[in-house]
């Protein structure tokens, strides 16, 4: 065939879909599942949506994304949200991000907040360190650092917190002490808004339904429980764990690297490279309680709670009850025995992480594998922390290149 999509979550499905609009009909999608939609899949669980990647929401800021995307889930099956997330710290609950809601801290505690910014190396001409830690510091102020930050991200990322690079930081909302300062005397937050301010979740379903209508549209186009685990770059070939042997053109791979097992005809330093490559594993858990808040979701860096997160889906999802909790695998030893019963999910590949050497790696290997017709895409292909609408626009955007 023309070409070969591998996996079916956002980014193989959007590329896909668009191959299908622009007339094409040589391809062919291999998932390993038995449903579309990758980390944005949901479960039908006590009667309402759960959706197992954890809390995933469709971004109202690239309206040609979204003007696609609607092609398969119309506009008016979606309701829209500003957004409502929080911190718990030190017995406050404030909104997110912390640096911009310190205002509503007990007066105390924005005082000693204010007093440790002010004092923080990006506000007293210290050079900005290249690991994620120090950074913390640098940014932020010990007690930031110390009450939020450090416990925050060592739940999110456990041990290998000391290995991340500082490269990916625009991701994250930037404040300055100004900023912190005014939001303090005005009673209100400035600084640059968090991703999702505001965004579309469906009125009726998970949002899972969006990527199962797209792998719906593709109809025969995709072949189901093809378990990818060999890549022949000098054949231009692809094996399935079923014997199965697909021939292409062009090669577009949405699947982590580390999940081909066989490479053929790629450099061994290359190759050996791709082992270095670190992700985390998040596990979803269900509970049937409902929470007193109208937030949509809630970052908990109390390193005594298993989970990081909390998504509280009956403020967004209609129709339904209780909430779910985001968890590092690393730490499920945490979790009381009497909830362990509770529906749960594990993502093996949940994020990308953003270690050092990891531009480096992915910088040789897109660079080569494009050379051979191989296109990394998405998450797991470019290995880059992207939510499904960034993936979706990576995925037109290749489409548009290649066609």
């Amino acid at each position: 065939m023309k070409y070969l999509i591998l996996g079916a979550g956002p980014a193989g499905l959007s590329f896909a879909n668009k191959l299908k609009m622009a007339g094409i009909d040589s391809y062919i999608v291999l998932e390993k599942e038995n449903e579309p939609g990758g980390l944005c899949r949901s479960r039908n669980v006590d009667g309402s949506p759960f959706d197992i990647g954890g809390g995933h929401f469709l971004d109202v800021r690239r309206k040609k994304i979204n003007d696609f995307l609607f092609e398969f889930m119309p506009e008016t099956e979606w309701n829209l949200f500003s957004r409502d997330s929080r911190i718990v710290v030190n017995g406050n609950e404030i909104g997110h991000p912390i640096e911009a809601n310190i205002w509503q801290m007990k007066i105390e505690d924005q005082v000693a907040y204010l007093k440790s910014i002010a004092v923080a190396g990006c506000n007293t001409g210290v050079k900005m360190p290249e690991e994620f830690v120090n950074w913390i510091y640098w940014k932020l102020g010990d007690r930031i650092a110390k009450d939020y930050m450090i416990p925050y991200n060592s739940k999110m990322f456990n041990k290998e917190l000391e290995e991340l690079g500082t490269y990916w930081l625009e991701k994250l909302p930037n404040v300055s002490f100004e900023e912190t300062l005014l939001s303090c005397l005005e009673k209100k937050p400035y600084g640059t808004q968090p991703g999702h301010a505001q965004f579309f979740y469906p009125k009726k379903y998970g949002y899972g339904e969006l990527w199962k209508r797209m792998g719906d549209a593709l109809g025969d186009k995709i072949k189901y429980c093809s378990d990818v685990y060999g890549l022949d770059y000098d054949n231009m070939l692809v094996k399935t764990s079923n014997g199965e042997l697909y021939s292409a053109d062009v090669i577009i791979t949405t699947i982590p690297w580390k999940l081909f097992s066989e490479i053929k005809g790629m450099p061994e330093n290359i190759k050996e490279s791709i082992q270095h490559l670190k992700n985390s594993s998040v596990e979803t858990r269900y509970y049937d309680k409902n929470m007193d808040t109208k937030a949509h979701w809630i970052y908990y860096p109390n390193l005594e709670l298993a989970y990081h997160r909390i998504l509280v889906r009956s403020n967004f999802c209609p129709n339904s009850r209780g909430y779910w909790t985001e968890t590092n695998s690393q730490r499920l030893d945490l979790i009381p025995e009497s909830e362990k019963d509770n529906y749960h999910y594990m993502n093996e590949y949940a994020y990308p992480l953003n270690t050092i050497e990891k531009p480096s790696i992915m910088k040789r290997l897109l660079s080569w594998s494009e050379s051979r017709k191989v296109f990394g895409l998405g998450r797991w292909g470019e290995w880059q922390h992207y939510n499904s609408d960034v993936t979706v626009e990576r995925a037109l955007e290749l489409a548009d290149r290649l066609i």
